[in-house]
């Protein structure tokens, strides 16, 4: 019964054979074979994107005081050093209160220098009123030894003594004066440094009029114009930026999330730009950065490459078409991928196809990476050279 039951199966699949041959014959068409070799070479695995090339660090130059601008002296690309300047604001209101404060400042040293010059006359005059004091009470004491022994009146003895009482007030008096001088100096000193610090401010005032790098670097944007009025504050914008280092940029691209888990720092990327459609650039990714931003769809990944710039081709804001390669071969048996789907194989696993006897033959053969175009062949039979099927060409028969 069993032998029967094969013999049944082998006459079955005998006459499906002899239907095929005898449809594609009985419709005029012959099937031929589409060769391609097995070959030794380059294969890579990469992901690709499209990002924007940054310098590594920019610093903003806002206005420092409002005003208009008078002249701009540096443009896109203009190499720049720390202090230089990069813009001039209208100075002449900041030179008018300049000049009104240096006024002021002269008038308040010259009221110190006056009341100074005074309180030192004072100071003479309480001098002498001190010694006309002393000379007084000297005079009034023997004035009143003689009284008492008789030798002048008692009238004589009291002119003497308000003579003193004159002096002294005239002494108290001169020091009255004296103290409400020194006030009046205290005041005008007080006055004084007030004046010198108004001025100090105005000259800062007018020396912020000349706008000026605060690094050095190169000018890679600029918003303002001559005549231009600008402001200050957090609602003003930057009127120019700076960045401190082209020779290294950096291009930030968007991944999604199959692509961008695959991708690890240190990894190895190229990229091209519209400038020189001819030039390959190299870089190096530096971090995948999380949480993922939100785009349309799927969450999108930012993906920081570090490119060196010796020659400064690389300028910010340039459109940059980036690959990563995530795992390569440089000398690897690789055979067409078609060559793998071509037809599937009576047992489970990845099978080539080659001819023999005119016949297809299927061959076990295991697989490693895969660009889409080439599979690369990590155990097989055949050698480098070997033609395998890849697909089929009908054509009329004759």
């Amino acid at each position: 019964m069993k032998k029967m039951l094969i013999a049944a199966v082998v006459l079955l699949l005998a006459a499906a054979g002899a239907w095929s041959w005898y449809a594609l014959r009985s419709n005029g068409e012959a099937v031929r074979y589409r060769l391609a070799k097995i070959e030794r070479g380059p294969i890579e695995i990469a992901v690709a994107a499209s990002g924007t090339l940054n310098a590594v660090s920019t610093v903003q130059v806002a206005a420092p005081i409002p005003g208009q601008v008078k002249e701009i002296y540096a443009d896109y690309n203009t190499p720049v050093k720390k202090g230089q300047v990069i813009a001039r604001l209208e100075a002449t209101p900041y030179e008018l209160r300049v000049n009104q404060a240096r006024a002021d400042l002269d008038a308040a040293q010259g009221a110190v220098a006056a009341l100074r010059s005074g309180l030192e006359a004072e100071q003479a005059d309480l001098g002498r009123a001190d010694a006309a004091v002393a000379a007084a009470e000297r005079d009034a004491e023997r004035k009143r030894a003689l009284a008492d022994k008789g030798f002048i009146s008692a009238a004589e003895l009291g002119k003497a003594r308000a003579a003193t009482e004159a002096a002294r007030e005239s002494r108290d008096a001169r020091q009255a004066q004296m103290k409400r001088n020194e006030r009046q100096l205290a005041q005008a000193g007080a006055v004084l440094k007030q004046r010198e610090a108004a001025l100090r401010q105005t000259q800062a005032a007018l020396e912020r009029t000349f706008i000026r790098a605060p690094v050095d670097g190169t000018v890679i944007l600029r918003n303002v114009d001559a005549g231009q009025t600008v402001t200050t504050g957090p609602q003003a914008g930057a009127l120019f930026t700076i960045a401190q280092d082209l020779r290294e940029m950096r291009l930030e691209a968007a991944l999604d999330a199959g692509d961008a888990t695959r991708v690890r720092a240190g990894m190895s990327a190229s990229f091209t730009i519209d400038a020189f459609p001819r030039r390959s650039f190299s870089g190096e990714v530096r971090e995948i950065r999380e949480p993922p931003q939100k785009g349309e769809g799927s969450a999108a990944y930012a993906i920081v490459i570090s490119a060196p710039n010796p020659d400064l081709a690389l300028l910010p804001g340039m459109s940059a078409r980036m690959r990563i390669v995530l795992e390569s071969r440089v000398e690897a048996l690789k055979v067409p991928s078609a060559a793998l789907s071509w037809r599937r194989a009576p047992e489970p696993g990845a099978h080539l196809w080659v001819l023999e006897d005119g016949a297809p033959k299927p061959l076990l053969v295991r697989t490693g990476i895969s660009d889409g175009t080439s599979t690369e062949l990590v155990q097989s039979s055949l050698p480098a050279g070997a033609e395998v099927i890849v697909g089929t060409i009908t054509r009329a028969a004759r």
